[in-house]
Order: C-alpha cells, then structure tokens, then sequence
C-alpha cells in the first residue's frame, strides 16, 4: 500500500528516523493496527515498531530513504538485520508470553522522502523466518 503525506524536513540523521518511524507508526494506525511498543531493544537487536493486527503480532522495520527504490528499501535490511530482528522478536514473545500463540509477521515500510513530501510504502510480509 503506498500514500503520501506532507512533513517536515528533518536536520539530522537521529531526526529523520524519528519523523520516518513517527509517520510509519501514524499510518499502520490509520490502517487499524495498534501500537504495542516502539523501539524495542533486546541484546540482539532493535525492532521499530511492533504492532497488533487483529491476532497478528506485526514486527516493524522502518526505512527512510532520500528516493523512491523499494527494492532498494527492501535490500537495505539484509539477511543479517533480518536474523536481529527474528531474534529480538523472538525475545520479545518470550517476555510477553501472553503474545507467543499468536501468529507473527515481519513488515517493512519504507519512506522516500521528496521535497515536503513523504511516499508511505507498506511491504507486508516482507521475509520470514527460517
């Protein structure tokens, strides 16, 4: 699913993946899921955003990019990141035990940032786990 919508224009780095993890977080609520938490930290790794969608616990990773290349967004979290982000996951269900005989699935969003604008890209089921 793909919109766009106006925002700022951020001044650094940490500010960019801030308003980029803000605008994925309001979107995914527009579209009915519910936030859980944000930026969950394990000792593997960090997940952006982790949501609820009817029963589906939904794991988020957000990705701002400058120009639009969903491949390029989808190719940013490699197989690596995506090992971090199943085990952080994991950890995650493992704390909240009243979340582990839920199904679970693995986003991606990816924002492009053009001028004062912003392209809202929602990859669902973007990898899996092995």
């Amino acid at each position: 699913t793909r919109q766009s919508l106006t925002v700022p224009m951020p001044t650094s780095t940490i500010e960019a993946g801030n308003i980029a993890e803000n605008l994925a977080c309001e979107y995914l609520q527009q579209q009915g899921l519910t936030l859980l938490t944000r930026n969950f930290r394990s000792r593997n790794g960090e997940i952006d955003l982790i949501m609820r969608e009817g029963n589906t616990v939904v794991f988020v990773e957000v990705r701002a990019r400058k120009q639009y290349n969903l491949v390029d967004s989808l190719h940013s979290v490699t197989a690596s990141k995506q090992n971090k982000i199943i085990k952080t996951a994991l950890y995650y269900l493992q704390t909240h035990s009243k979340l582990m005989d839920y199904p679970a699935r693995f986003d991606v969003i990816a924002i492009t940032n053009r001028h004062a604008a912003s392209d809202i890209n929602w990859i669902k089921d973007a990898f899996q786990t092995h």
